[in-house]
């Protein structure tokens, strides 16, 4: 787990050539766990454009209908999970042992690896609960790796505050010098969340290859002149020559920057398995069945 490294000190970030929008995407109304209101903004059809990752998901509602059934015990293999709450209470348990609460500001990332089953159960009755859900794919060398767990409550996120106001939680990655919570070899994945709180902008730097989006969940943003609307994913153009991005806001918005390189191998899910042939799909359900999704595998 990181040290914690909240701070306003940083280390400007220069993009001479950003990277534009290449096309606006609006979410998918959708359930799941035990009948949890979600919208899908990264579907299926997105993973290989947007490889390394699988999924994002968003949930918000004050209707405790919408949540309280929560996500009973279910499996993963073959990549991990990364759930950050913005409100509300969530409480985790795994085949593992391993046992977190979730709750307002925090991150739990869960390496699935070769096989886990866990649970994601709200600790509230009423209020609002809201947050994400990340898929991200592991390369197929490690995608029957042993499972692992990392949470970090609000205060072990690292943040940043730029002069114009601007407030960047760098959930992973690296953002203006500072490093996140989570670093990852292979995908690099940069996770950011980014609190605009009056007008202003903020640059941030992305490797060429890197496959990128937006989300903004609350306001407005705009990149090179485009607006992006609240809840809608921008994906940003890939360009050989870019060497970043540059958001803007004229009022306060709260916006998600997502990247990562991408894996560039055959993605081959079945539901909660993502592995990387049909037949490695095959051998994920049987060994499901058979129990050795827990401490004795």
């Amino acid at each position: 787990m990181s040290t914690v490294q909240n701070t306003t000190a940083y280390t400007p970030e220069t993009v001479t050539q950003p990277r534009g929008i290449e096309r606006l995407v609006k979410g998918v109304p959708t359930s799941d766990g035990a009948g949890v209101k979600l919208t899908r903004v990264l579907t299926h059809d997105l993973q290989q454009r947007l490889d390394p990752y699988l999924m994002l998901d968003a949930f918000g509602s004050d209707d405790p209908d919408d949540y309280i059934a929560g996500f009973p015990n279910h499996p993963h293999r073959g990549f991990e999970t990364v759930t950050y709450m913005i409100s509300g209470r969530m409480r985790h348990n795994d085949s593992y042992g391993h046992e977190g609460i979730l709750q307002n500001g925090g991150v739990q990332w869960m390496t699935a690896g070769r096989g886990v089953v866990h649970s994601e159960l709200p600790e509230q009755e009423e209020g609002r609960m809201e947050g994400f859900q990340l898929w991200l794919n592991l390369p197929a060398k490690d995608k029957m790796t042993a499972p692992g767990y990392h949470d970090f409550q609000n205060d072990a996120i690292p943040e940043l505050r730029l002069d114009n106001g601007v407030k960047a939680r760098v959930i992973a990655g690296r953002s203006h010098g500072l490093d996140g919570a989570m670093q990852r070899a292979t995908t690099e994945p940069l996770y950011l969340d980014l609190h605009f709180d009056s007008a202003a902008s903020f640059s941030q730097t992305l490797p060429a290859a890197a496959n990128a989006f937006v989300y903004v969940y609350q306001g407005s943003a705009s990149i090179e002149g485009q607006t992006v609307p609240e809840h809608t994913m921008a994906i940003l153009r890939n360009d050989p020559k870019a060497d970043g991005v540059v958001l803007e806001s004229q009022g306060s918005a709260r916006v998600l920057l997502i990247a990562g390189l991408p894996l560039r191998e055959p993605i081959a899910q079945y539901g909660p398995f993502v592995m990387n042939t049909q037949q490695e799909l095959v051998e994920a359900v049987s060994d499901f069945q058979a129990g050795l999704f827990g401490k004795s595998q």
